[in-house]
């Protein structure tokens, strides 16, 4: 395991090499969706969560839908539905262990990204589901109620610095393992992978919503 030869320790040491912080940095942070927070998550097809259970143990999981999935309810809270998955729950696990998350809005196509933090807890009110249900008709069985906390745009210079939006920069998927590759091998499972690859390709067709 690589041990650190130059571990930086304190916040002090931190501020010594960034320097001090720019004053509209400080500035833009809102306690509240303002205009353009709202704008930007009715855009948003596609949010990061990140969340820790009662022992620290953290979790960061995807979430994505047409633009305006996530409901901006009020100036202070957000509801994003949970969709059928894996089962596993890690978000909504968390929550009811530990409320704080924080959350990362992507636009494709724009550089800049939107953080909110805050507090969350699971619902299923229905009149809520129901306003978040699908192209088919179907609504999701829980959802996501988040108050926010502190919410502010996030400068591009990640997804400049990256090529996130430019083709031509990207780099070879060459030699990638696939899903199902990966899942055979992580999970020890016994099943021949086009019997795998063919499952997972029906639950990413059949099991959307």
């Amino acid at each position: 395991m690589y041990q650190p030869k130059n571990a930086v320790k304190t916040a002090a040491e931190v501020k010594a090499i960034l320097g001090p912080d720019f004053p509209s940095q400080v500035a833009k942070i809102l306690d509240h969706i303002d205009q353009h927070c709202r704008a930007w998550i009715e855009r948003c097809p596609f949010v990061v969560i990140s969340s820790s259970n009662a022992a620290g143990a953290m979790d960061v999981s995807p979430k994505g839908d047409p633009p305006g999935f996530v409901k901006v309810l009020d100036r202070h809270t957000l509801a994003i539905p949970d969709r059928i998955g894996n089962r596993r729950g890690d978000t909504l696990m968390n929550v009811l262990e530990n409320p704080n998350v924080g959350l990362l809005f992507i636009v494709p196509k724009r550089r800049e990204v939107v953080r909110v933090s805050g507090t969350a807890e699971v619902v299923k009110d229905p009149e809520l589901l129901d306003s978040m249900a699908a192209a088919n008709g179907r609504a999701p069985d829980l959802a996501l109620l988040v108050r926010v906390r502190e919410a502010f745009f996030h400068c591009g210079k990640s997804v400049i610095r990256s090529g996130l939006w430019e083709p031509e920069r990207w780099g070879s998927i060459d030699g990638l393992p696939s899903y199902g590759q990966a899942l055979k091998d992580h999970a020890s499972l016994q099943f021949p992978l086009p019997d795998i690859e063919r499952n997972l390709a029906s639950n990413e067709t059949d099991r959307l919503y």
